[in-house]
């Protein structure tokens, strides 16, 4: 062998190491001692390449030597058999597991976890809750710990608009983008298990992504290192058997069904747990947030949609002299509606300064692509009343284009209002289920759009102008019997939760009534009030002065400025409920007010 190298240096003129400069001394520095006495061969020969693999340690002696020279943390020997020693594979993604019979409930995950990330004082990323069943003999309470789940299919992600979260290709972590978040929480109301946490400070949402810089380095997550008991574990799980295993609902009791987003959380135990096992918060009901800005901005969109739409109908029954004199003071009034609606969902942004960002996400997020459309209704919208204010015809612009720019205000605003109920629907809550919001939603459409256009009709009659005052005279009791007729569907479908009262079972509607009648009886009260006042009784009173009374009058004008008011504070009080009354899905907590 010796003969073949020293053969070798000759043929490439490389001197021996007795030889060598001080050079070669120092590129020898850091090796091992074999490896020193190893001959330094040049080039790219095969016998270069054959002794530069034997230098190379297998994984068992790096680690040995790493271990040796306390390059790994000082803590590893207590949780190395907490974390993996691998990369998942194909197929596969980083978990949570949780030992419920080692879980004690100290908390000390929820601290570590809270100092680490450096979180605010009321806000958590991982909480203990409880489960409790039994019998009165044997009674069973069992600790809960929960963060993020990591889901397979993450609702937070698919909701997102601004596409601030991500999901690692190979370790399966949902990661949240702070810099790309604008905070408009969509991601607080997908999420089933309350996972995401808005930080109003910041104007962002937070959460949980596992340590993964921790992990990425070989270290356990905080609240891994953390837990005396070693109640929790990150292991490496196969999709396919998640998939299986959400099929059969095999979660957690009383949980979210794991069917919604997949979650990868695994809970074991050698428990037999009572059928009864169930959160200790499962029977106490607090109203949610109420989310002013979106209540505004949903009000007045289906206000200024169903305006529209109901003038348009007009269009097709009234004369051209009736429709000339209406124009352009009803599609001026919806349009400021509207655009006092898209004015007002900024407000919910924590950073609006990013609101253009909404657009990104339109592939998957239904809130990106209410932006786009109502975008798309308000410049429709905004076009229609200028050319009628104006004339299509002093524009250049024949009747086909107006009937065209009138139609596609209207499209555009349904398809709005069908994405608004869609952001709803999706986050699978059953208070919001598809068809109570679709219902909810176009009954406020058709209330209000009709008696903003009552509005339009006497104001163009205070202008002492002829044909609309004989088309009040005429067919006033008409719009008053339509307003009346859509509010009572309106306020006995709202009343139609209440009877979940009656059944025995605490499901999510029974939630959302006993909220109705208990923390919030009064906005509820209130709604009803609003509803049967300005819906029903009011109209029914204009209904009467019509032919008797002029509609420049000053009872009709008080009657109407009334009804109008009242009925839009009744709207507003129901969106208020439609947010408040909602039963929050969540992970087994503890006792809240």
């Amino acid at each position: 062998m010796s003969a073949i190298i020293e053969e070798s240096r000759r043929a490439e003129g490389v001197s021996p190491p007795d030889g060598g400069s001080p050079d070669d001394a120092r590129s020898t520095e850091g090796l091992t001692p074999s490896a020193r006495q190893m001959p330094v061969v040049s080039g790219d020969s095969l016998l270069a390449r054959l002794l530069a693999d034997q230098q190379q340690l297998t994984a068992v002696e790096e680690f040995a030597r790493q271990y040796d020279g306390d390059e790994l943390p000082a803590q590893s020997r207590f949780y190395k058999s907490l974390i993996p020693a691998s990369l998942p594979g194909p197929g596969q993604q980083y978990a949570f597991e949780v030992d419920l019979d080692r879980c004690s409930g100290c908390k000390a995950c929820v601290t570590a976890c809270h100092s680490l990330n450096g979180l605010d004082h009321n806000e958590t990323w991982r909480d203990v809750g409880m489960l409790i069943g039994g019998t009165t003999e044997l009674p069973v309470l069992q600790h809960v710990t929960t963060a993020c789940h990591h889901c397979l299919e993450p609702g937070c992600m698919s909701a997102c608009p601004v596409d601030a979260y991500e999901k690692d290709p190979i370790t399966g972590i949902v990661k949240h983008l702070d810099d790309q978040c604008f905070g408009c929480q969509y991601c607080t109301l997908a999420c089933p298990y309350d996972v995401p946490k808005y930080h109003s400070g910041l104007g962002i949402v937070r959460k949980c992504d596992m340590c993964s810089d921790r992990l990425a380095h070989g270290e356990a997550p905080a609240c891994v290192q953390a837990c005396p008991h070693e109640a929790i574990a990150i292991r490496i799980v196969s999709r396919a058997q998640v998939v299986e295993d959400c099929e059969a609902n095999t979660f957690l009791p009383a949980a979210p069904e794991p069917q919604i987003t997949l979650p990868t959380t695994s809970y074991k135990s050698k428990k037999v747990f009572p059928r009864n096992l169930l959160p200790v918060d499962f029977h106490s009901v607090s109203a949610q947030h109420p989310h002013w800005p979106l209540i505004v901005m949903l009000v007045l969109t289906q206000l200024s949609v169903g305006a529209f739409l109901v003038g348009l109908g007009l269009e097709r029954l009234l004369s051209d002299e009736l429709i000339a004199a209406i124009r352009p003071l009803h599609s001026l009034n919806a349009l400021a509606f509207g655009l006092l609606a898209l004015g007002a969902s900024t407000l919910h942004l924590g950073r609006p300064q990013y609101a253009w960002r909404a657009v990104i996400g339109l592939r998957h997020s239904w809130l990106s692509r209410e932006i786009v459309v109502f975008g798309a209704f308000a410049g429709a919208a905004v076009l229609y009343a200028v050319g009628n204010w104006f004339g299509f015809e002093s524009l250049g612009l024949g009747p086909f284009v107006h009937d065209a720019v009138g139609w596609s205000v209207g499209a555009f605003g349904l398809v709005g209002v069908f994405c608004s109920v869609m952001i709803y629907a999706f986050t699978q809550r059953a208070f919001w289920s598809f068809p109570l919001t679709a219902t909810r939603f176009a009954l406020t459409t058709a209330l209000l759009g009709i008696a903003t256009t009552w509005v339009t009709l006497l104001a163009l009659a205070v202008i002492n102008n002829g044909p609309v005052t004989r088309l009040l005279v005429r067919r006033g009791d008409l719009v008053c019997e339509g307003l009346m007729i859509v509010t009572s569907l309106k306020l006995a479908f709202e009343a139609m939760v209440f009877r979940h009262l009656l059944r025995k079972q605490t499901t999510p509607l029974k939630r959302s009534a006993l909220l109705m009648t208990g923390p919030l009886a009064r906005w509820t009260q209130a709604r009803f009030a609003c509803g049967v006042l300005g819906g029903i009784l009011l109209p029914m009173v204009l209904r009467s002065l019509i032919g008797d009374v002029a509609p420049s009058s000053p009872a009709m004008l008080i009657a109407t400025a009334v009804m109008v008011n009242i009925c839009l504070i009744g709207e507003l009080l129901e969106r208020y409920l439609f947010f408040a009354a909602v039963a929050s899905p969540r992970m087994p907590g503890s006792l809240r007010p």
